[in-house]
């Protein structure tokens, strides 16, 4: 996919930016290049990849660190709510903004 001098033009317009000829000539090389780079690491067949949930697992034995899921805090849903000018059965209550 190759972008064109209208379609930086366009970009930039988009982004409010003011871009002069020279700077749109070489984001057109630099967009482009990238593009490129991209065109580049979507040809590469990655079936059979197993997905990295870190980089560094790659290069080493990594072990994930997860906590045992337990409530850790007690209920203090009625100390939270003692500030609210209104409560009804433990959900706060707020006016109606849209009709």
């Amino acid at each position: 996919m190759a972008l064109t001098p209208q379609d930086v033009s366009r970009i930039a317009n988009l982004a409010r930016l003011e871009l002069a000829d020279s700077e749109q000539a070489a984001l057109l090389g630099q967009l482009n290049g990238f593009f490129s780079i991209v065109e580049q690491m979507s040809a590469v067949d990655t079936s059979g990849v197993e997905p990295l949930y870190t980089p560094l697992s790659a290069v080493q034995d990594v072990q994930l660190r997860l906590r045992e899921d337990a409530v850790t805090e007690t209920d203090q849903r009625e100390l939270n709510q003692r500030s609210a000018p209104a409560v009804e059965d433990g959900l706060f209550l707020v006016p109606k903004v849209i009709e």
